[in-house]
C-alpha cells in the first residue's frame, strides 16, 4: 500500500489524476493534496465526491493547505514529519498555464515553485518516484522533428509559459541523480475521449469559442495558411499513461512526450471543427497578421473569447516524437485516441456548456 503527495489540486488534470488512480489500483492507501488556502473549501467538496465515487472513506484523503512558492511548501509543520515519513509518490502539477500569464506570475510560481518541490522532495524517506508535469512546449520556437531525449537546444519562446516551464523542468532534471523521477510531457491537453468533459476552455476550445461567436457571418475563413499539426490528446490518455509509467521501473530517470503520434495539421483540425459543429467549410484565408491586429483589441479578443496568445500555435512548426513513450506504453495497450474519433463527444460538451462561466477563461 502506497501513500501519494499531489500538487495543483482541484485543478481539473490532478483531480481527473487522482480519480483515475483510485479506479486503476487498489494499492492507495492514503491521498495527500496540496491545495492555496482560498481553495480549501472547493478541494474539501471535491474530496467529499472522489472518495464517494472511489467508494473510499474520507479519512484516507487529507486536504493541506499551502503553496509551492513558500518554503517547505508552507506545509503546517505538524504534517511535516507525516509527510516525510510515508509519501511514496509524489505528482507536481501545480503551475500557471495561462498563455498570457505575465512574466514575474509566473517565474515564481512555475520556476521558485518547482524549486521548493524540488526541495521538499528531497526530504521524503520513502520516496518511490518523483513524477513532474513539464510541456511538450518547452520546445518553444524550435522547428522540426522535436525527441524526448531532447531538452536545451538554444530554443527561445513564444510566451512566459512556454519559457518558466521550460526553467522549471531544467531544476527537475538536475535531480535525475538523486531520485526516481520521470517528467511527463504533454501535448495541448483537451476534455475526456469518450465523454469530452473538460473543466476550461482554453487550447483547441479557442476555435471553437471564435467558431461560436461567428456562426451566422455568411463565409468564415481559414486564419493562416501554416502547415503547422494540432497536437491536442484527450485528458484520460494523459492520465493512463501517467499513472502506468509512475509505477513502471523502466521509466525511471526517462522523459516522455505523450502527445498524439498521429497528429492533424492545424487547419485541418480547424475544418474539422468548423464540419462537425456549424456544418459549414472554410472559405478563403485571413491572414494570420490581420487576424493577429483584430485579437490585439481588447474588446474584440473578450468578444471572441480568444487569447491573442492562441495564434502562435497555428504556425508552431514542431514536430513531438514520441516513439518512446509509445513503446513503454505499447505493453500495457494504452494508446492516444484519434482526434477525429474524439470530436463528436468533444462539441457536444462544449455546445452544452459554453456559456458556463466557470469554463471560459477570464480574456484580458
Amino acid at each position: 500500500m502506497a501513500h501519494y503527495f499531489f500538487t495543483g489540486f482541484p485543478g481539473f488534470i490532478c483531480t481527473a489524476l487522482i480519480k483515475e488512480l483510485l479506479r486503476e489500483t487498489e494499492e492507495v492507501e492514503k491521498v495527500f493534496v496540496l491545495v492555496l488556502p482560498q481553495f480549501e473549501q472547493k478541494a474539501n467538496e471535491e474530496i467529499e465526491k472522489i472518495a464517494k465515487d472511489a467508494r473510499r472513506p474520507k479519512d484516507h484523503f487529507t486536504v493541506i493547505t499551502g503553496d509551492i512558492t513558500q518554503p517547505n511548501l508552507g506545509i503546517a509543520p505538524e504534517y511535516q514529519e507525516e509527510l516525510q515519513d510515508k509519501v511514496n509518490y509524489i505528482f507536481h502539477l501545480a503551475a500557471i498555464y495561462d498563455l498570457a500569464v505575465p512574466y514575474d506570475l509566473a517565474y515564481n510560481v512555475n520556476v521558485n515553485g518547482t524549486k521548493n518541490v524540488n526541495d521538499w522532495v528531497m526530504t521524503l524517506k520513502n520516496l518511490k518516484r518523483y513524477i513532474y508535469f513539464s510541456t511538450a512546449y518547452i520546445s518553444g520556437t524550435r522547428v522540426g522533428r522535436i525527441y524526448e531525449t531532447e531538452f536545451d537546444m538554444g530554443q527561445s519562446f513564444k510566451n512566459h509559459y512556454e519559457s518558466t516551464k521550460f526553467e522549471a523542468e531544467k531544476w527537475v532534471r538536475t535531480l535525475f541523480d538523486e531520485v526516481p523521477l520521470t517528467i511527463i510531457r504533454p501535448g495541448i491537453v483537451k476534455g475526456h475521449s469518450e465523454t469530452g468533459e473538460t473543466i476550461k476552455f482554453d487550447g483547441p476550445y479557442f476555435m471553437l469559442n471564435l467558431l461560436d461567436r461567428m456562426r451566422h457571418f455568411p463565409i468564415i475563413p481559414y486564419f493562416g495558411e501554416s502547415a503547422a499539426e494540432g497536437n491536442f490528446v484527450p485528458v484520460d490518455y494523459v492520465l493512463k499513461g501517467t499513472i502506468y509509467l509512475a509505477h513502471a521501473e523502466k521509466a525511471v530517470g526517462k522523459t516522455y512526450h505523450l502527445t498524439d503520434p498521429k497528429p492533424y495539421r492545424m487547419r485541418d483540425v480547424y475544418r474539422m471543427m468548423m464540419e462537425a459543429y456549424l456544418h459549414k467549410k472554410p472559405v478563403g484565408t485571413m491572414p494570420l497578421s490581420f487576424a493577429r491586429g483584430l485579437l490585439s483589441i481588447p474588446s474584440v479578443r473578450k468578444w471572441l473569447r480568444v487569447e491573442k496568445e492562441a495564434l502562435d500555435y497555428l504556425t508552431c512548426q514542431a514536430e513531438y516524437d514520441a516513439s518512446i513513450a509509445q513503446q513503454d506504453l505499447a505493453e500495457a495497450g494504452i494508446v492516444c485516441p484519434d482526434f477525429a474519433d474524439t470530436l463528436a463527444s468533444m462539441i457536444a460538451f462544449y455546445d452544452a456548456h459554453k456559456n458556463d462561466p466557470d469554463k471560459q477563461l477570464s480574456i484580458t
